[in-house]
């Protein structure tokens, strides 16, 4: 079965369904956990967005979290490895009803980490484009609702575009 693709008004639950998640996640991790962030457009407030809580870590060594994948499982997670991005892992949560997404990068990964950090603080800071990036997000949910792949391709032009700005106005290089 493919992903559904749904677009929803932003949950004000989403911050604290990003903190219940979070409880669970940093004793698994323990000591190899730098830090931990609520991201995507479930982290900006009063936007549209698929209702994932994509959640951010660096930790010092992603050898030590291979290792323990079995427990990332037994908390509902698959494991995918790189999944496409090198240097990172990638985690899911609800099959094709996802509700959960984890990226792993290294702490010394800056441009990983930098970049979705950017993104997400340059839209809750500009409402405009914030707002576009929902509406955008609303009509290719529209246009392609078991697609997810192009959902994601219609995104990418508007996500690179802001990503540019953001990184420059943060100056986080």
């Amino acid at each position: 079965m493919s992903q559904h693709v749904i677009v929803k008004d932003y949950n004000k639950n989403y911050p604290q369904i990003y903190e219940n998640e979070k409880k669970l996640i940093i004793p698994i991790l323990k000591d190899n956990l730098v830090s931990i962030y609520h991201i995507g457009s479930t982290a900006i407030p009063n936007i549209k967005s698929k209702p994932i809580i994509d959640i951010l870590i660096s930790v010092n060594s992603l050898e030590q979290v291979d290792a323990i994948k079995d427990e990332f499982i037994k908390i509902g997670y698959e494991y995918l490895g790189e999944f496409g991005i090198k240097g990172r892992r990638y985690l899911r949560k609800g099959n094709d009803n996802r509700t959960h997404q984890i990226h792993i990068f290294t702490k010394d990964d800056k441009y990983n980490l930098t970049r979705h950090l950017a993104f997400r603080d340059y839209l809750i800071k500009h409402n405009d484009k914030a707002l576009e990036y929902s509406k955008l997000k609303e009509d290719l949910a529209n246009k392609f609702p078991y697609d997810i792949e192009s959902y994601c391709n219609g995104k990418d032009k508007f996500v690179k575009e802001i990503e540019v700005y953001a990184l420059i106005e943060f100056n986080k290089y």
